[in-house]
């Protein structure tokens, strides 16, 4: 096996665990950040904070403290704890507050040096923080005012030629810097249509000037180079109103390291817990719950925790006697706490046997299982249950239908026989509990004739190689990367030239026939790799070598499928992005919300809700070699998920940290094959789209088949499509819709799909119903129990006894279409819960 180095988001992720679940480190008490602090040469400044700290979490910022030099000789500090250097040499920095103090270290190098000015690490840095390379300023793709940069400072060769060269060098006078227009213009002592971006006589104004002023030169490959960003605290625990700022720290390769808060971009992840001053990075929380602060600077991007619990009494008791079934209640419940939220109470079972069955398979039970189920006084009947689910064959049609979304099997985008292929591909994957590696790995090295080998329809969806690259990272890492192809990501780390790299690893792949072609009949594709071919990198004119996101490039000249190594790298246990990607897709296919939401938006930027919980998820997914069936009878066996949906008081405002089931309308196509299996009327999809946009009945589809045995998304639908299918154009999760519409309102009111099912002749429910000639509490148990899976309350049984007994005898069946139609349009059908 081929063992990779990983950074994160795709290495381990040791850290947040320990630091979170962890029994307190640290006494409460006050501490120095950073504790040692090196400053190299007369310009650099260092930035301490005092915080008081708790349970390894900062509770405050100490604004107020007393601040002295072991030797003032050396390095002074004022009174915010800014510290100066002064000479070479070593002391300790002390913070006192209120009878107590805290220490830090401080070493000085370089004061005899002349301070040499970077282009690269001072120069764009300062850009970027005016904004001047900004997309709405020079760094749009057009560029402002005949001055164009690239989009913060991806392109330093670039951007060094059209500030010194371009225009003439008119930017830049070496003879005389304050004259210019780099200066005068951000300044406004010349007109600037972008305003006042800089100071005269600021630090940024002097490391510009003093950059010009040594003869503005080149960015040079032997300079220092960024190799790792640093913010402190780590993580914040804090109450609304309180304010907190963090130290920003870049460490460079020749073993130096500098102050760069000044330079460093902020933003929160979360607005309704916490804001930030995007220039002094100064954190204000303004709600409850756990967010975190993104810290962009040049390309490389760290978070920062932010924790404000809630203001609720909750006694330990509750914490401590809760129910437990795995690891996941530990974890979930652990962060319950810390926030103070109280977990909602156990599930009843008529919630449970309907979530299960809906988020398991994807259908309703009958009224034949739901009374069997609640009839069952066995205290193991919901592990059974759970095995059961996991072991139909309504499973394998589910299942097949998600991941479809994920694989874009689409008939638009391939002929009807393409999609059959990859359709039943995908259905013996699922069928037979192939680990979720061994799907990735065929889908990336497939190869051959798509009709063989339905995997291979996965290059006939993606036939280029930035369009391969972009739709492996998002459907297996969760990562898009589509921003890195014209500039370097500006919310990520990946950067241009990572893109170029990754996206050469397809570029040898070929293929014969055109498998979307509507002239061509079946669809037919035959992939093959050529030894040899390079995708060129547009900025440069030369190929990037081949090489998976953070990882070693391979040899431009080897021969092999570039795949292959791909897919070792994709598919390996220390990969923990791959790991993760799919462990979130899972969970909020279970909860309907991810533990990363978006749910395919794995951004270093877009932290987990609850960090812990994702890293050992993945850990356990990994350990279980990718078995997706284990993972989810983990998932349904866990306290967490068999909570109710009910609200309580103490956790009414919180809506990401699992304290109880989060209600959402069921999809389109659970939706539909629940109207279908209670009213007993066979659906009948037999009208699909085809690649050239028209459509055509077909014989494709048997009558009976459900929304979930679909192929593919291109069937005419109107009812799907108004409930949001996903129309598979894109790898996205965004292409599906639960959200609730007043078109959708409209529809079930008065569209065909329930009203025309229910007056239907052939409509065997209510036939059966009448032809029993049952008592009327025994029709509207049936009903309830096949659309609601419990029977009804006594009032509402009494209420509705009474409709039958008063309704004309002529006007029965009126009667039952009528409860039935009010029972499909409730929100408790609607909504899984």
């Amino acid at each position: 096996m081929r063992h990779f180095k990983f950074s994160r988001p795709l290495g381990r992720m040791m850290g947040f665990a320990a630091m979170w679940l962890a029994v307190p480190s640290l006494l409460a008490g006050l501490r120095i950040l950073p504790e040692e602090a090196s400053l190299h040469g007369r310009a650099s400044i260092q930035q301490m904070l005092l915080v008081q700290e708790e349970q390894g979490g900062s509770v405050a910022d100490l604004q107020k403290a007393a601040w002295s030099s072991s030797d003032s000789s050396v390095a002074t500090v004022d009174s915010n704890g800014l510290v100066t250097p002064r000479a070479d040499g070593k002391v300790i920095l002390t913070a006192s507050m209120d009878g107590r103090t805290a220490s830090a270290s401080v070493t000085v190098t370089g004061m005899g040096q002349l301070v040499k000015w970077s282009f690269r690490n001072h120069v764009l840095p300062v850009l970027a923080k005016q904004g001047c390379n900004m997309g709405a300023c020079h760094g749009a793709l057009a560029g402002k005012g005949g001055f164009r940069l690239s989009l913060r400072g991806y392109d330093p060769v670039t951007d060094h030629y059209n500030i010194t060269r371009d225009a003439r060098g008119r930017r830049v006078e070496l003879a005389a810097p304050a004259r210019s227009l780099l200066l005068t213009k951000p300044t406004m002592a010349v007109a600037h249509k972008g305003g006042k971006r800089l100071e005269a006589g600021s630090r940024d104004y002097h490391i510009l000037a003093g950059w010009i002023q040594q003869g503005a030169p080149a960015p040079d490959d032997s300079e220092a180079e960024l190799i790792s960003l640093e913010v402190q605290p780590r993580r914040m625990v804090i109450q609304p109103g309180d304010a907190h700022r963090l130290v920003v720290t870049a460490n460079y390769s020749d073993g130096t390291s500098s102050d760069v808060t000044s330079h460093a971009k902020f933003s929160s992840t979360d607005a309704t817990v916490a804001e930030v001053d995007e220039v002094t990075g100064e954190v204000k929380v303004i709600g409850y719950g756990e967010g975190a602060i993104n810290v962009w600077y040049s390309s490389r991007v760290v978070i920062a925790r932010v924790t404000s619990p809630f203001p609720n009494a909750i006694p330990e008791t509750v914490f401590r006697e809760s129910n437990r079934a795995n690891f996941i209640d530990d974890l979930v419940l652990a962060q319950l706490k810390r926030l103070n939220l109280k977990p909602s109470p156990r599930s009843s079972d008529e919630e449970f046997v309907r979530r299960a069955y809906l988020d398991a398979i994807g259908t309703l039970p009958t009224a034949v299982e739901t009374q069997a189920f609640l009839e069952d006084a066995a205290p193991d009947k919901r592990v059974r249950l759970i095995d059961r689910l996991l072991s139909r064959a309504e499973f394998v049609d589910y299942w097949t239908y998600r991941w479809g979304d994920l694989f874009l099997i689409n008939g638009k985008l391939l002929r009807p026989d393409a999609v059959k292929s990859y359709y039943e591909w995908l259905r013996q994957q699922v069928a037979a509990n192939a680990s979720w590696d061994s799907i990735a790995r065929q889908v990336v090295t497939a190869k051959g004739d798509s009709m063989k080998d339905g995997a291979v329809n996965f290059y006939s969806v993606h036939q280029d190689p930035e369009t391969m690259a972009e739709n492996v990272s998002q459907a297996f890492l969760g990562l898009s990367i589509n921003c890195a192809k014209c500039h370097n990501h500006p919310l990520e780390k990946w950067t241009n030239d990572q893109y170029y790299s990754f996206a050469n690893l397809f570029a040898r792949v070929r293929a014969k026939g055109w498998g979307g072609d509507a002239r061509n009949g079946n669809g037919v594709r035959t992939l093959y790799v050529e030894p040899r071919g390079d995708l060129i990198q547009p900025r440069t004119g030369k190929p990037q070598p081949p090489a998976p996101l953070d990882a070693e490039p391979i040899a431009s000249d080897s021969e092999k499928d570039r795949r292959e190594y791909l897919a070792d790298w994709l598919t390996s246990p220390e990969n923990e992005g791959f790991s993760r990607s799919i462990v979130n897709r899972v969970w909020a296919a279970f909860f309907g919300i991810g533990i990363v939401n978006p749910v395919d938006d794995l951004r270093v930027s877009n932290p987990p809700s609850n960090e812990p919980l994702m890293e050992e998820l993945s850990r356990f997914l990994v350990a279980n070699r990718y078995d997706l069936k284990i993972l989810m009878r983990t998932i349904m066996m866990s306290e967490t998920y068999q909570r109710s949906s009910g609200v309580l008081p103490e956790n009414r405002d919180e809506n990401r940290h699992f304290s109880r089931y989060y209600p959402r309308r069921l999809m389109a196509e659970v939706l539909h094959d629940a109207i279908v299996g209670v009213t007993d009327l066979p659906a009948d999809f037999n009208k699909v789209v085809l690649t050239d946009g028209s459509s055509q009945d077909t014989k494709f589809y048997p009558k009976g088949t459900r929304a979930l045995q679909l192929f593919d998304s291109s069937v005419k639908s109107y009812f799907l499509e108004t409930f949001g299918r996903n129309e598979r154009a894109i790898t996205c999760e965004c292409e599906r819709s639960n959200i609730p519409s007043m078109v959708q309102v409209l529809h079930l009111a008065n569209g065909d799909t329930l009203n025309k099912r229910l007056r239907d002749p052939d409509c065997s429910l209510v036939a059966s119903l009448l032809d029993q000639k049952v008592e009327a509490s025994e029709i509207i148990d049936e009903c309830y129990l096949r659309c609601l899976s419990r029977k009804p309350t006594d009032r509402e049984s009494k209420g509705l006894q009474k409709v039958f007994q008063d309704a004309p005898k002529g006007e029965r069946r009126e009667v039952i279409e009528d409860l039935l139609w009010a029972l499909m349009t409730s929100r408790e059908f609607l909504f899984q819960h």
